[in-house]
C-alpha cells in the first residue's frame, strides 16, 4: 500500500457544472430582496437589467450587440437561435463532442434543413473548419465541455462573411476571449464557468443576427420558449430586463454574486489568467505521468477549462475493455468518498477518462492538491487495493 498525500483539497468540487461556487460565495450574501415578487416589479426587472449590463461589461461586448436571458439553460439559448435563425440559407453544424452533436440532430432531424453540412470529429479532434462555406451559417461548439477539446482561434470565419455564426460557448465564455466581431449568436449558461446556478442561459446577437431575426420567419413552428418576436420585430424588452417566462431570481441573485466577484478579481483578464493556471497544473501532471495523455493530442487545441486525461502504458493496456472503462470510475469514485474530490469522472459518452474542471471558480491549490491523490488512487487500483 502506497503512502496517501499529506495534504487534501479544502474544496473537492470539480465537477464541470455545475461547477465550483466562488471561493468568497455564501448564501447570505446574496441580496434576497427581489425573492417572493413579481419579476415584473421595479426592483426585480432592474436585477435583471444589472445582470445583463454586468454580462456586457465584464465580456466587453459591443454597444449594438443585444444580451438577454433565456429559458433552458445553454440549450434553450443555442436552440432558440437555431429555431429562430436557420433555414434562410445554407448551413453547416461541426461538432466533436456529445453536445455539438445534439445541434447536428437538431438540424438534421428536428429542423431537417435542406442545403446541410456537416462537420464531424471524434473526441480530442476538431474537424477542418475551413472547409466551412463563408456564405454558410454555421453552429459550433467553441469549448468542447465533453472532449477537451477547443478552437484555437476564428481565424476560419472571413470578416463580413455572408452566413451567421452561431457558437455554443456555455464551457469558453469568460475563460477565453471572444472574437465579438466574428460572433453572432453566442450562447452560454450561469452554472459553467462562473459557477452559478443552472436553467438559465444568456443570448448574445449581433447585428446581423438581429437583422435575420427581424426580417426572416422560419416555417417550422416555434414554442412560446423560442419566440423573441414581437409584432414582426426582434422583442427587445427581453434583452433589457424581462423574460419569455419566469425566471428563478434566486438564481439570477447567484449570478449576480458571481459577476461583481470577477468584477472584484480583475475583470475577464484575470479570470482567463486563473483557468490557464489552474489547466497548465493538470498538463503538467498529466505530462508527468508515464500512464496518462491528453485525451486531445494538439496543445493548441487543448481546453483550459475541463481538462481530460486518459490512461496509457502496458497494465492498462492489458485490461478488457470493460476493466479499462472501470479505470477512471474506480478513481473517482474512491477519491469522492474519501471527499478529495468530487465529480471528476469522464462524461458518460466520451472515452474511459477523468475531467477536472479548472475554470476560474476553482482555486489553483486546491487542483494542486488533488492530482497526488489521482496518482495515490491509479497506482492503489493497479495494486489490487481499490
Amino acid at each position: 500500500m502506497t503512502d496517501q498525500p499529506a495534504l487534501r483539497p479544502e474544496r473537492p468540487f470539480f465537477s464541470s457544472g455545475p461547477t465550483a461556487k466562488p471561493v468568497t460565495w455564501a448564501p447570505e450574501k446574496l441580496d434576497l430582496k427581489s425573492l417572493g415578487r413579481s419579476h415584473r416589479s421595479s426592483y426585480a426587472k432592474g436585477r435583471l437589467k444589472y445582470a445583463i449590463d454586468l454580462t456586457k461589461e465584464l465580456l466587453g461586448i459591443p454597444d449594438d450587440y443585444l444580451v438577454g436571458i433565456m429559458p433552458g439553460s445553454d440549450t434553450g439559448a443555442l436552440e432558440c437561435a437555431m429555431w429562430t435563425m436557420l433555414g434562410a440559407r445554407p448551413a453547416t453544424v461541426a461538432a466533436w463532442e456529445s453536445f455539438g452533436n445534439v445541434w447536428i440532430q437538431d438540424a438534421v432531424k428536428q429542423l431537417k434543413l435542406p442545403n446541410l453540412q456537416v462537420l464531424e470529429a471524434g473526441y480530442g479532434e476538431i474537424p477542418d473548419l475551413t472547409q466551412v462555406p463563408q456564405d454558410n451559417d454555421v453552429v459550433f461548439t467553441f469549448n468542447g465541455t465533453t472532449s477537451g477539446a477547443r478552437i484555437p482561434n476564428l481565424d476560419w470565419l472571413a470578416p463580413g462573411r455572408a452566413g451567421l455564426a452561431i457558437n455554443d460557448a456555455t464551457s469558453a465564455v469568460f475563460a477565453m476571449e471572444m472574437d465579438w466581431a466574428k460572433l453572432d449568436a453566442t450562447t452560454y449558461s450561469w452554472q459553467k464557468v462562473l459557477g452559478g446556478e443552472a436553467q438559465h442561459g444568456m443570448l448574445i446577437l449581433s447585428p446581423k443576427a438581429v437583422e435575420r431575426i427581424n426580417s426572416y420567419d422560419p416555417e417550422w413552428p416555434l414554442p412560446k420558449l423560442f419566440r423573441i418576436k414581437k409584432k414582426g420585430k426582434i422583442d427587445t424588452a427581453i434583452f433589457e430586463g424581462s423574460t419569455i417566462n419566469t425566471p428563478s431570481m434566486l438564481a439570477t441573485e447567484d449570478y449576480i454574486f458571481a459577476l461583481e466577484w470577477v468584477k472584484e478579481m480583475g475583470g475577464l483578464p484575470a479570470m482567463i489568467a486563473r483557468a490557464n493556471a489552474n489547466a497548465q497544473a493538470v498538463w503538467d501532471f498529466i505530462e508527468s505521468k508515464d500512464y496518462l495523455r491528453n485525451m486531445v493530442p494538439d496543445p493548441a487545441q487543448r481546453t483550459n477549462t475541463g481538462v481530460c486525461m486518459v490512461f496509457q502504458g502496458e497494465w492498462y493496456d492489458s485490461l478488457s475493455p470493460e476493466d479499462q472503462a472501470a479505470v477512471p470510475k474506480k478513481i473517482a469514485s474512491k477519491l469522492e468518498k474519501m471527499d478529495i474530490g468530487y465529480d471528476f469522472n469522464g462524461y458518460r459518452d466520451a472515452p474511459p477518462s477523468l475531467r477536472i474542471w479548472c475554470g476560474g471558480s476553482v482555486e489553483l491549490e486546491d487542483i494542486q492538491r488533488l492530482l497526488p491523490w489521482i496518482d495515490w488512487a491509479y497506482h492503489e487500483l493497479k495494486a489490487g487495493n481499490l
